[in-house]
């Protein structure tokens, strides 16, 4: 069983930063992707930002604000966010999609989630 945790969320003035981190544990084999979303509230969950076969891929909204990573021997994924803005606020997942070992199948894993509010 993989699993995912998040951290670094919380209160932030507008314009401001913060750093998200997502350490994964388990059996795990190799990682195909490994992301972060957002849901705020009454709006469906959406992709914030996705790196995956050495590519990496961004929301419209967060392009150029945002900056996703990976640790590889910590097996953790960090989403730097500058320049946060009011709606940026929502809770954010950490989700991963991999090969577990030794079974070598397919999982697909999400994070408990964590809040980010932007607000003065």
């Amino acid at each position: 069983q993989v699993q995912l945790v998040e951290s670094g969320g919380g209160l932030v003035q507008p314009g401001g930063s913060l750093r998200l981190s997502c350490v994964a544990s388990g059996s795990i084999h190799s990682f195909n992707a490994m992301g972060w979303y957002r849901q705020a509230p009454g709006k469906q969950r959406e992709l914030v930002a996705i790196t995956a076969g050495g590519n990496t891929n961004y929301a419209d909204s967060v392009k150029g604000r945002f900056t996703i990573s990976r640790d590889y021997a910590q097996m953790t994924t960090y989403l730097q966010m500058n320049n946060l803005k009011p709606e940026d606020t929502a809770v954010y997942y950490c989700n991963a999609e991999g090969k577990t070992w030794p079974q070598l199948a397919n999982f697909g894993s999400w994070g408990q989630g964590t809040q980010v509010t932007v607000s003065s």
